[in-house]
């Protein structure tokens, strides 16, 4: 029971990874939670105000699974296969996150950023909405998102999912360095 309330080592993760894409492969399915919200919006009908919506959602309800899976599966692991420790921020980020006002006695969950609090204020609930539609636009105009181009196209070995990994690299990279510490 000791190695499941542990992080896992890359190389297990990694392995388990391709072993699913792997078989979604076999299958002949691809993998991305971004198509998850076309589907579940054409399930509840949204087919009759766009034609977007309007597509065979019954052959991607399996993906369904997925979200279901990756909900249940954080449920599980944080209320039942994790120790009340936490791995250690590192003293650089604590100094970073200091310089910019945010605490680090939560470890990976500042209540600066994830707290009911935070949403009383109306310049977080402006970066909510716009980082939103940024990354769900993003993700339509990439044709999907960072699990389906990072995970299921680089293994495809599909150069639009190459050129968009990259790009999301360099936005975070951005995003990061230049736009967050602007932000807070």
């Amino acid at each position: 029971m000791e190695f499941f309330l542990q992080p896992w080592p890359w190389y297990i993760s990694g392995f388990l990874i391709a072993c699913t894409m792997l078989l979604l492969l076999l299958m002949g399915k691809k993998f991305g939670m971004s198509s998850n919200l076309r589907t579940f919006c054409s399930i509840c009908g949204a087919g009759k105000a766009s034609d977007f919506f309007r597509f065979d959602w019954k052959m991607d309800s399996w993906n369904l699974l997925v979200v279901l899976g990756a909900m249940l599966g954080g449920f599980v692991a944080s209320h039942y296969l994790s120790t009340s420790e936490m791995p250690a921020v590192s003293e650089a980020t604590k100094v970073s996150l200091a310089s910019i006002n945010i605490a680090t006695e939560n470890q990976y969950l500042p209540v600066e950023l994830f707290s009911i609090s935070a949403l009383s204020d109306i310049k977080t609930i402006f970066i909510l909405i716009i980082g939103g539609i940024l990354i769900g636009f993003g993700a339509r105009y990439a044709g999907g998102c960072t699990s389906g181009h990072a995970i299921s196209g680089l293994s495809n070995l599909q150069l639009p999912s190459l050129i968009a990994v990259i790009g999301f690299f360099i936005g975070g990279l951005v995003m990061v360095h230049l736009v967050f510490p602007l932000i807070f």
